[in-house]
């Protein structure tokens, strides 16, 4: 999953794009567990726009996005988020999830 900035992101929303961002911090635990996760979503269904983004140097984006704690995947539909994730569970509950935002 390739590493986004703030340029990235806005680029992402503003050309009303479909996708995932998932927000992380290098230290956390379950954000590497999350992280393996992402990575064979990403294998499974390569169409699917992707980026992730550490937290800890976008703190700004904690705000905006109203994000609690990492990991924290974010959904997003023609530039909007429709959905947030805290809790991922295993690749079968992120495919699911995926359907039911994306259709």
């Amino acid at each position: 999953m390739i590493e986004w900035n703030q340029e990235d992101l806005t680029a992402f929303l503003e050309n009303k794009q479909t996708g995932l961002v998932y927000f992380y911090t290098p230290l956390c635990g379950t954000c590497q567990v999350a992280s393996k996760m992402l990575q064979v979503i990403e294998q499974l269904l390569p169409e699917v726009a992707m980026g992730k983004m550490n937290l800890n140097y976008h703190a700004a984006l904690a705000q905006k996005f109203a994000i609690e704690s990492v990991p924290c995947l974010l959904f997003i539909r023609d530039g909007t988020v429709v959905d947030g994730l805290y809790a991922f569970h295993s690749v079968p509950f992120l495919l699911d999830k995926m359907k039911m935002n994306f259709g």
